[in-house]
């Protein structure tokens, strides 16, 4: 049987755009620092990469540092506290990447707000990116954002965005960093002077160059309204599922999410045991923090949101991407209420 991937979350699979691109840079032999024509050709694919980047988020190429992930951009935006009163702090929902650094001060001069939820799909109420407020700088993840919805902005700003390329079908070991302030972000990674002195270590230019592919091909679909049929079958499955399982929870259902995401809750029956039974029938998901070193345990987002330790433990994320069919959905939550009966049938 055909195996199916419900985990885009976690990681897309590399679009054929951004292998395209891949492929081609492998056969730039230059260095992107270097001054000779090679040289140029390699800073070239750089530099286009980085326009296409820009072009998906909403700000100028030189507004754009790569990095090596998303983590190591939201280091890098830590990194900038001091600018900014001295102390970060991140909400409880964000991502690890962020809560890791969190001072939980009130008052921080930086803060991290998500544009949207990894393990939810839960959006800021107006869907916007976070912007700046009363004078306290934000920095915005919006890796899961960029690719699914558009990228668009209120009022103000945030000071620092961060994203990852896996997220919208580019490679692994590719993010970027969005510096909308004034400054240039002082350096975390020191020694050649790269990415205009602010993140140093010779590019990636292969990865650099399928990330911007992929951004650029993103962007198109989100243009097209290609994510409304991902919408439609998200919701034809959380249908499905409600009508069998009435103890389960949708959670964040009646506000705005990412159209590819379900959190599913079940309480009492562990997230973590779901996630090996449908891998057994064929489908790839996850639970709770599912992408932190391939560790399972119940959601802290969850807990933070309020639900009791049984929901938060019992909690499952399906992503769909723009390959999922009808008949993948259809399949899962086949396979799923039968796991669900079993459970009910044993808790009875």
């Amino acid at each position: 049987m055909t195996r199916v991937y419900l985990d885009h979350n976690a990681t897309t699979p590399l679009r054929p755009e951004a292998k395209a691109a891949m492929l081609a840079a492998m056969e730039v032999v230059g260095n992107p620092s270097s001054v000779h024509a090679e040289g140029r050709a390699a800073k070239g694919v750089v530099e286009a990469a980085r326009a296409q980047v820009a072009a998906l988020v909403g700000c100028l190429p030189s507004q754009v540092v790569f990095t090596g992930s998303a983590t190591e951009a939201a280091a890098l935006a830590v990194a900038q506290a001091p600018r900014h009163g001295g102390v970060f702090a991140a909400l409880p929902t964000e991502h690890d990447c962020l809560r890791a650094w969190s001072t939980d001060v009130e008052g921080a001069g930086l803060l991290a707000i998500s544009a949207a939820n990894s393990e939810t799909g839960v959006m800021r109420p107006d869907g916007r990116v976070a912007g700046n407020r009363d004078g306290q700088a934000v920095v915005c993840d919006i890796t899961q954002m960029a690719g699914k919805v558009p990228v668009t902005y209120g009022a103000a700003r945030p000071s620092y965005m961060i994203l990852s390329a896996h997220k919208l079908g580019g490679p692994k070991g590719v993010g970027a960093l969005v510096n909308l302030t004034r400054d240039d972000p002082l350096p975390i990674l020191r020694g050649g002077g790269q990415e205009m002195g602010r993140r140093s270590g010779t590019e990636n230019v292969i990865g650099i160059a399928g990330f911007g592919a992929a951004a650029e091909a993103a962007r198109r679909d989100v243009a097209a309204g290609k994510w409304a049929r991902v919408e439609k079958l998200r919701n034809i499955l959380e249908e499905s599922l409600e009508a069998a399982a009435d103890m389960t929870i949708f959670v964040g259902k009646d506000g705005p999410r990412l159209p590819n995401t379900s959190c599913i809750a079940t309480p009492g029956w562990k997230g973590e045991t779901q996630v090996m039974q449908m891998d057994l029938a064929g489908f790839a998901i996850s639970a709770g923090s599912a992408c932190s070193s391939g560790k399972v345990r119940k959601s802290r987002v969850l807990e933070a949101m309020g639900y009791d330790d049984e929901t938060a433990g019992g909690a499952i994320r399906v992503s769909l991407g723009l390959e999922t069919t009808e008949e993948d959905v259809s399949r899962f939550c086949a396979a799923w209420i039968e796991k669900y009966k079993r459970f009910r049938a044993r808790a009875a």
